[in-house]
């Protein structure tokens, strides 16, 4: 049996169901989501993103504003489900100061003490915003907050990253799911922090496993940066491709040079999984500083959001002085795939490589 017809024809399903060209979405990456490159994204035909994890509702807003005065195109909202509390230790986080201080500028005392916007807050400026979509990851949105999603109209994909989370995904009323395959860059998506380092699922394991699974339309993403990953996903049943480092280098996502550089020489085993940058664990370039606190003897990262607090101070001297290894420089496994061409042009080579391998 060919599968080319099916994988195309579930793609333009997913393509008019939500207002899209192509099934290209961009990841939304906290920090590295500026209206530029949706608007670039939504342009060219496919979904527009933003990662609003470390945005107050006016800015929330305001990027919403942005993006629809600069396209008309479909775009996700994303937000973290927040986890517990973390526990706090003064004496081991004074620990993680200290070594911290070997690399920049000494974190300041109450450095540990900075947490994320109120989570409360931004749900409420999504529902304001009333974009197409919103997108969860780190766990489920509440039943509540589905029902006025679903009261709105407001389609719901929610990121997850095994199987089991994929049925209680669809038991919660999602639309669709987003498979987050451990190659991805940036955070991984475990609703389980505890669970994130372990779980370590690729996404050509995860992806059939969860179409098999559910009857939502899934999304793949995690090591996709060209049309071959494209297609592949689709053969395997997803119905659209979700790209995120495969977007950094273009020039409207404004990421700092050094780290566009880096990406572009970064191999697959140049990534590395830890918690040293904000104490969840997610996907970098394994730079001196991650090579060195991954070490045997290194404190342990404190939980979020303590440890990014605590690395707040290392991480801006890094960028304020273009060095790479003090910086968090989030990569996916296909780093080395991403392209310095404006984004437009990535979405429409992506899904013209990749409906050439689909002919």
């Amino acid at each position: 049996m060919n599968d080319t017809p099916l994988a195309r024809a579930r793609a333009q399903a997913f393509c008019d169901r939500f207002g899209l060209r192509v099934p290209i979405l961009l990841a939304p990456m906290a920090g590295a989501c500026p209206p530029s490159l949706s608007i670039a994204v939504a342009r060219a035909g496919g979904l527009g993103a933003c990662g609003a994890l470390l945005m107050p509702p006016k800015a929330i807003l305001e990027w919403t504003a942005a993006l629809r005065a600069g396209s008309g195109g479909a775009f996700q909202l994303n937000l973290w489900v927040p986890d517990p509390p973390p526990r706090r230790d003064p004496a081991h986080e004074e620990g993680i100061r200290r070594f911290l201080a070997q690399w920049g500028p000494a974190a300041p005392a109450d450095a540990g003490n900075a947490t994320p916007p109120e989570f409360g807050a931004q749900c409420e400026a999504l529902l304001e915003a009333a974009p197409p979509i919103v997108s969860s990851i780190m766990g489920l949105y509440p039943p509540a907050f589905v029902a006025r999603l679903k009261a709105q109209k407001i389609a719901w994909f929610a990121n997850i990253s095994t199987v089991a989370e994929a049925r209680a995904a669809e038991a919660a009323g999602a639309d669709v799911v987003v498979a987050q395959g451990m190659e991805a860059g940036g955070h991984r998506g475990c609703f389980d922090a505890a669970r994130a380092e372990r779980d370590m699922v690729g996404l050509f394991a995860l992806l059939p496993a969860v179409v098999d699974a559910v009857r939502l339309p899934v999304v793949a993403t995690g090591g996709i940066a060209d049309g071959r990953g494209v297609a592949a996903a689709l053969l395997l049943g997803a119905s659209a491709a979700q790209v995120g480092t495969g977007f950094l280098r273009c020039p409207e996502a404004k990421i700092h040079p050094a780290w566009a550089e880096a990406l572009a020489r970064t191999p697959p085993e140049g990534t590395v999984v830890s918690r040293v940058f904000s104490g969840r664990a997610g996907r970098s370039v394994a730079t001196d500083y991650v090579r060195a606190a991954t070490a045997p003897g290194a404190p342990v990262p404190a939980s979020y959001p303590v440890q990014r607090g605590l690395t707040s101070a290392l991480r801006e001297s890094g960028a304020k002085a273009g060095d790479v290894h003090r910086m968090q420089a989030w990569a996916g496994q296909a780093a080395a795939l991403a392209r310095a061409e404006p984004a437009d042009q990535v979405v429409r080579r992506l899904w013209q490589e990749a409906t050439a391998l689909l002919a």
